[in-house]
């Protein structure tokens, strides 16, 4: 039987701020992207994150931004590769004290947001994210877009590459993600998103903006937890995977040096 993970961000709640249904999105995801305080999170906020998705048998991963609160780290930072290598060695720190504190462990680091755009290309932040991650644990797989300049840095120093799709997000015809800024940019309607995911899982393709099929290669498929109806669509999804006859589990995590 064929199987796919789907992974969401959690743990995206701020002190009094809160922001996702996480325990809701535990009940369909298998991997969850828990925010390690620099776009969102804070320490009990992760530790509770990190406590919920244990009790539920989600996979525990580790979100790293850009130091961007205000901006929840959707913007683009112009900063030198040693700060942010060392600001990503930081937030896996973290992250991996507070899961060990309720017994879980952190299995794999998925940037976010203006980071994970930027190092689609961006060859020096896509360096240090990649030296961050080996430098703490060279076993730690590492999220991205196919093609990307950081999955293939991520290859070239030993690590496991995992190839990832977009459940609600609009797909530019080269493979990247449209733009935020632009209308349609992001799928609201559960049984849409639900007939993306299934082509994804089963054709290894998804149709771009211009209406054209691109094929994709992926491991993993991101349900964001912080969309309106983001727990219906996971729930949505995950349904018509079992339908066609998909489960859903967390992808290997064998690999690197």
């Amino acid at each position: 039987m064929a199987s796919i993970d789907l992974n969401s961000d959690v743990g995206e709640s701020f002190g009094r701020w809160t922001l996702g249904d996480d325990a809701a999105m535990f009940r369909s995801v298998s991997s969850a992207n828990v925010a390690c305080g620099f776009h969102a999170g804070d320490p009990s906020v992760i530790r509770r994150t990190c406590r919920n998705a244990a009790a539920a048998g989600v996979v525990v991963g580790a979100h790293v931004g850009y130091r961007d609160l205000a901006g929840f780290g959707r913007r683009f930072l112009d900063i030198s590769p040693t700060e942010l290598a060392d600001d990503v060695v930081y937030q896996l720190g973290a992250l991996q004290a507070l899961a060990a504190a309720e017994g879980a462990r952190v299995r794999y680091v998925k940037p976010h947001g203006g980071l994970y755009n930027a190092i689609v290309h961006h060859t020096g932040q896509a360096q240090a994210v990649v030296d961050a991650v080996k430098a703490v644990d060279p076993g730690l797989p590492i999220l991205g877009l196919p093609g990307s300049e950081v999955l293939c840095l991520a290859e070239a120093a030993g690590l496991r590459a995992v190839p990832e799709a977009f459940a609600d997000r609009a797909y530019n015809p080269d493979g990247t993600l449209v733009s935020r800024s632009l209308p349609g940019a992001v799928l609201e309607d559960p049984a849409e998103v639900a007939e993306q995911v299934l082509r994804m899982a089963t054709e290894s393709s998804v149709r771009t903006i211009d209406g054209s099929v691109l094929k994709i290669q992926a491991e993993s498929i991101c349900v964001h937890g912080d969309s309106p109806g983001a727990v219906e669509m996971a729930t949505a999804v995950k349904a018509a995977l079992a339908d066609a006859g998909v489960t859903v589990s967390a992808f290997t995590l064998s690999g690197g040096a």
